[in-house]
């Protein structure tokens, strides 16, 4: 999956892509919209806390530095195992799964609480009243979804595609 980004300038050219983008078969779970505050987008597609958060990159980073530390943690303590103690492949296993879980909740909680830094670079034009269109497509339909609007839809800029998101988001 690819994410696209578009700038739409109003609500009713946001409702008049999702529309269009329902009809080519993309899956309302898979448009995401943030906007201000204050701007009613009524039954339009709002982004959730996975898309305007740090949360899955942090995620990403969590599991792979406490893996690391499990990894790390149980290869020392079979090397090196307390008085009494013999430890085995299950041990490394379960340290490694251990120190990945702990660093997916840690990093998870802060990542939560950060904005997310691709959609940082967009805060000014929501602050003026813009909406930012996130849609995720398989890659092979990129260019079809993007001749799509940017043809039907000529005030929505397009903004680039980022160049994979992650399944569970």
């Amino acid at each position: 999956m690819r994410r696209i980004y578009f700038l739409v300038p109003s609500v009713a050219l946001a409702q008049s892509i999702v529309d269009d983008l329902l009809l080519a078969r993309i899956e309302a779970r898979h448009i995401h919209i943030v906007a201000r505050q204050d701007t009613p987008l009524e039954d339009l597609p709002r982004a959730s806390v996975a898309q305007t958060s740090d949360l899955v990159p942090a995620l990403q980073r969590g599991v792979a530095a406490g893996g690391l530390a499990g990894l790390l943690a149980g290869l020392l303590a079979i090397t090196f195992p307390p008085a009494g103690f013999v430890f085995g492949g299950g041990a490394l296993l379960g340290m490694t799964a251990f120190g990945a879980g702990f660093g997916a909740w840690m990093s998870g909680m802060v990542g939560v609480g950060l904005p997310s830094s691709r959609i940082e670079q967009f805060q000014k034009a929501i602050a003026d009243g813009e909406l930012l269109m996130m849609i995720d497509v398989p890659s092979l339909r990129v260019e079809e979804i993007e001749t799509l609007v940017t043809r039907h839809h000529a005030e929505a800029e397009l903004e680039g595609v980022d160049p994979n998101i992650p399944i569970f988001p």
